[in-house]
């Protein structure tokens, strides 16, 4: 017999599709020489650091257990939200023990989800269940229909090929698992409030905070620029100027537009051709999400959510892709997706292109495409429609016979000799593909000039006004976390035919924060969490957000692109076999570990504002104790109505416990360095008590 071992109960239940005859006995069918049963995702978790510790001896989170790196990292059973044992999860785990222990079974099939967390998942079912030596073979479903199943069923290939993709999932579990555990612990003793640190979630939010923080901190520059909107052959003809005037160059701007009208306009140059539009690419699920964030409203997470639903009733294909592009090897496959389309009347036909099939541009799966089972509108509710119909529309304009022919007009208009400008304008000829998927282009009709034509102007100085960023959308903060260390670019959709092989590069080599597989969930917990939130489709920083980065900036906890990008390189070779499990794991240790060496500073330069709790000494004015706050140190005698604290940050500088005592032993503090004036110039100063106040004493 052959156990397959499915990471969900809806795969199992498609697996049995693909086998047929299968009779079901409680958690699990079996017949045709098979038994098939499941997990319900993730039956294990890496062990607490108190399982390698032991309890702190006030049973609460405490320095006294931290940093902690095992010498190897341990597994329990999953237990519920509530911490104890869940009932469920042991009794499914227990079934799987004893299915992969009768000694009809000769061998066990990993059917977790075609990816590292997939792979992981039912190893540690296997490894903790199984008390002999059995066959161990792996299922890979591009998608989940019957037919691909059994097609996977006679292609298995043993679980050891895929051991460069469980050492991948295994060593960004542990490096995950060090960073949350250890610096969340730390980051919530320093604070007094729960900060959840994780590799990736951190320059997530931080990319929001940096953005909101140059809008918020964005002071707008006046400048001139020379501009003419003209009458001409009918048409208003748009001319604005490259050469920009500072406020102050007012009469510069206006004498140059004076030279720009004495020396008139004339068309130097007119090109008109015909051209073939190409259609967007095949979508990645991040292109996917793109699309649906910017045309439906809808967060990456509800997407996700409606876009693994349609993966698990077999209508589209693996949707955790990076990729915009298909395998050579998926040809047939494609063929008789594109022939059952053509049978519903669509006019598609199958192109062998370099834009469609590209073997280097993918790394574990291909292109979201629909598969073969095509649903009705009653099988599906009415948002899974929309995304179910975003993906079959791409995929019959990518393979559409009909072409998109334009109109494409370009007129150079040139200003004596001092400027040239040039007018673009496309105009739709023949619909082609755009009849089935949108056109994101912009038509423009031009005037109808020719060469030697006079144009009329009146060129006169426009006020404009410098723009701040933009905020983050769905599109564009995945885009920069596909490719942090690209200049961002215009919409996706305006480039669709854009070289996108620096992308590419970057997420091979693991310059991305966070996958296409993590992403979303990481984000929805940042939104979760209350750090960031999302609006339509665009994404702010929230107080306890900005509270989280500042924080973690003045614990000198530095979670940037930089860092987790490091990491990221480390697992992908982890995955090509270049770098061990431990070799990755040793990088995430040595930067935690330097989080937790103190750094014995003199208080002119220290920055160490101690532990939530710590006592600092006796209060100026009531005599009560004066302890470490959230915001600073505040004297406990506040309940009886004592108002006496030290501000945690004065003037963009932390003020250290040592100063803090120091202020009230002594009365002052040392000569502190690093403070920023409202004018951002540096200086120094004392700080002292005066009457119970904070004073500069220069």
């Amino acid at each position: 017999m052959v156990l397959i071992i499915a990471e969900k109960p809806s795969l199992a239940r498609n697996i049995v599709a693909g086998i047929g005859m299968m009779k079901k006995t409680g958690n699990y069918y079996e017949g045709n020489g098979y038994i098939v049963t499941w997990a319900f995702g993730h039956l294990f978790s890496l062990c607490d650091i108190e399982d390698y510790t032991g309890p702190t001896s006030n049973g609460r989170w405490s320095m006294e257990n931290l940093p902690c790196f095992p010498q190897s990292f341990n597994f329990k059973l999953r237990k519920g939200e509530d911490g104890r044992e869940d009932e469920g999860v042991k009794k499914q785990f227990e079934l799987i023990s004893a299915l992969c222990n009768r000694e009809d079974v000769d061998a066990i099939v990993n059917a977790g989800d075609a990816d590292r967390e997939g792979e992981i998942i039912i190893r540690l079912c296997v490894s903790h269940a199984l008390k002999s030596d059995k066959k161990l073979l792996r299922l890979w479903l591009p998608d989940q229909t019957p037919e691909t199943v059994a097609q996977a069923l006679l292609e298995m290939k043993e679980e050891k090929e895929y051991d460069n993709l469980a050492n991948e999932g295994f060593a960004r579990t542990y490096i995950d698992w060090l960073y949350g555990v250890n610096l969340t612990r730390f980051a919530t003793l320093k604070t007094g409030m729960l900060l959840r640190v994780g590799r990736v979630i951190v320059p997530i939010v931080k990319a929001i905070y940096d953005r909101d923080m140059a809008i918020r901190n964005f002071v707008p520059d006046i400048y001139y620029a020379p501009y003419s909107k003209e009458v001409t052959g009918g048409e208003e003809i748009e001319l604005t100027s490259k050469k920009k005037f500072e406020k102050t160059q007012l009469t510069k701007a206006q004498e140059l537009c004076q030279l720009y009208n004495k020396a008139g306009a004339v068309v130097t140059d007119k090109k008109s051709k015909k051209d073939t539009l190409s259609p967007g690419k095949l979508f990645s699920l991040s292109k996917l999400q793109n699309v649906l964030g910017k045309k439906l409203k809808m967060s990456m997470d509800e997407s996700l959510k409606i876009i693994q639903g349609l993966y698990e009733k077999g209508y589209l294909t693996y949707p955790r892709t990076n990729s915009e592009y298909l395998a050579t090897a998926e040809k047939d496959k494609i063929s008789k997706i594109i022939k059952n389309i053509s049978n519903m009347g669509y006019p598609v036909v199958m192109k062998d292109k370099k834009t469609i099939f590209d073997d280097s541009k993918i790394e574990s799966h291909s292109a979201l495409t629909p598969t073969y089972k095509i649903p009705k509108k009653s099988d599906l509710t009415d948002d899974e429609l929309k995304v179910y119909q975003t993906v079959f529309r791409r995929f019959v304009a990518v393979f559409c016979s009909e072409e998109c022919v334009a109109q494409k007009t370009e007129i150079h208009i040139k200003v004596g000799e001092y400027e040239e400008f040039v007018l673009k304008g496309t105009v739709i000829i023949e619909q082609g593909w755009t009849k089935y998927d949108d056109y994101t282009g912009k038509d423009k009709v031009l005037p109808p000039l020719n060469i030697g034509d006079a144009v009329n102007i009146n060129f006169v100085p426009k006020e404009k006004e410098t723009s701040p960023p933009k905020h983050y959308t769905i599109e564009t903060l995945n885009q920069y976390l596909k490719n942090p260390f690209r200049e961002e670019k215009a919409s996706a959709s305006e480039k669709a035919d854009e070289d996108d092989a620096e992308d590419y590069k970057a997420m091979f080599e693991g310059l991305e924060l966070g996958t296409e597989a993590t992403r979303t969930g990481i984000i929805d917990n940042a939104i979760k969490s209350k750090y960031i939130q999302l609006k339509k489709d665009v994404y702010t920083i929230l107080p306890d957000g900005e509270y989280l980065i500042e924080s973690l900036t003045y614990m000198g906890i530095s979670m940037d692109k930089y860092k987790t990008s490091v990491l990221g390189q480390a697992l992908k070779k982890v995955f090509r076999n270049t770098m061990t499990v431990e070799e990755s794991v040793s990088v995430a240790v040595d930067e935690i570990s330097s989080v937790f060496v103190k750094k014995e500073l003199p208080p002119e330069t220290d920055n160490d504002n101690g532990f939530y709790g710590e006592y600092i000494g006796k209060c100026p004015l009531c005599s009560g104790d004066v302890l470490k706050g959230r915001y600073g140190y505040g004297c406990m005698g506040y309940k009886d109505g004592c108002k006496f604290r030290i501000n945690g940050i004065i003037c963009k500088r932390v003020i250290s416990v040592s100063n803090a005592k120091m202020l009230l032993e002594k009365g002052k503090s040392s000569e502190i360095q690093g403070f920023v004036s409202k004018a951002g110039k540096q200086f120094n100063a004392r700080l002292r008590l005066v009457d119970g106040k904070i004073e500069f004493n220069f």
